[in-house]
């Protein structure tokens, strides 16, 4: 299908991206904390192009889709072109512009075909995305280790990202948005999209938490040794994309179930993870918060697009969700500071409580 397409081409690029960090930093002769400023420039951009993508692409979803995968694809590029910090800073803010410009006109695209075609399409499209991360990154040290540099590994991903546009052509797709509703109903949307985007957002803070924190917690605290640490990261994406595709094999689950299993699994998950006391035991927290959290995401952006057609909340949703991932790396690095990690990342399992707080309201 044209959308899982465009997201498993998406997810090749920050499949290959950290496994590509090693020989960026090399080429460019740039020190760990000038390599860590530079990377802070990709959620700067990506907050406010999401944003103003949400905007332009409402009604217009398919265009708007390919034209936000083309840039993508082009600043992936150009990121094998940089020969200074400051240009790989620059390169890596436009990339995080682009990505997020993708990533809200997926949603809004799927969010109207699921409208348009009454198909489940969310959880399927959702789950391209961490399959292909886990499957990039062990191929792309492959191609390190056959003496490819990092320019000819980009511009081959941009290559993969572009022809993905192709298949949207065959998309079919409305135009148009539905009449303009009042400001009374633009407010109550926006109220509605800030409370699921914010639920949502607890989700991402702790999956971001696990993809940047899991080998460290496993090395450090545990002693495994590199082969073994840097499988939690696939053992967590495995789980989320089990978790999506389960939810999708079965009748349509009730939104309050999974905020039910999401808020205690995840929770108790991540808390495993933290606490647990040798490799097997975190190793099984991390699949157990992937499989309680990823359903969640994909039915909030459903729900969302179900109940506007204007696209509206799934443009809040998508925009205030993403909060979470630039939240995530400074709330864990103070806790850590205070706590140590693996208390803090334990602590991450009280963001389930917001999500039992939702069941307990009795509200979608």
């Amino acid at each position: 299908m044209p959308l899982i397409a465009v997201c498993a081409a998406w997810a090749v690029f920050w499949g290959s991206w950290s496994a590509l960090l090693p020989a960026i930093k090399l080429e460019l002769g740039i020190s760990t904390g000038d390599l860590g400023l530079a990377l802070s420039a990709g959620p700067v951009g990506a907050l406010p192009a999401m944003a103003l993508a949400g905007r332009l692409a409402r009604g217009r979803e398919r265009a708007a889709l390919m034209a936000a995968t083309g840039l993508f694809a082009a600043s992936v590029a150009g990121v094998g072109l940089v020969a200074t910090p400051w240009q790989l800073a620059l390169a890596l803010l436009v990339v995080g512009a682009t990505s997020g410009a993708l990533d809200v006109t997926l949603n809004l695209a799927t969010g109207r075909a699921e409208r348009e075609t009454g198909r489940r399409l969310f959880q399927p499209v959702h789950a391209a995305f961490p399959v292909t991360v886990i499957a990039a990154a062990p191929l792309t040290g492959l191609a390190r280790s056959l003496g490819l540099d990092v320019g000819t590994v980009l511009l081959a991903i941009a290559l993969i990202v572009l022809l993905a546009c192709l298949p949207l052509l065959a998309l079919p797709m409305g135009r148009g948005l539905p009449a303009s509703s009042s400001e009374t109903d633009r407010r109550s949307l926006w109220g509605a999209a800030i409370v699921l985007g914010a639920l949502a957002a607890c989700v991402l803070v702790i999956e971001n938490s696990v993809e940047q924190w899991s080998v460290l917690l496993l090395e450090e605290q545990h002693g495994a040794a590199p082969l073994v640490s840097s499988a939690a990261p696939s053992v967590y994406m495995a789980a989320l994309t089990a978790g999506r595709l389960v939810v999708q094999a079965l009748p349509r689950v009730p939104l309050r179930m999974l905020y039910l299993v999401a808020g205690l699994g995840g929770g108790a998950g991540i808390a495993l993870a933290g606490l647990g006391g040798n490799v097997l035991s975190s190793m099984a927290g991390f699949a157990v918060t992937g499989l309680a959290l990823g359903p969640l995401v994909p039915a909030l952006l459903s729900h969302a697009a179900a109940g506007d057609p204007s696209g509206t909340m799934v443009w809040g949703v998508s925009t205030i969700s993403y909060t979470g991932f630039v939240v995530s790396p400074l709330l864990v690095a103070g806790l850590s500071n205070w706590l140590g990690l693996p208390a803090a990342l334990a602590a991450l399992g009280f963001l389930g409580l917001p999500l039992l707080a939702r069941v307990a309201l009795r509200r979608p």
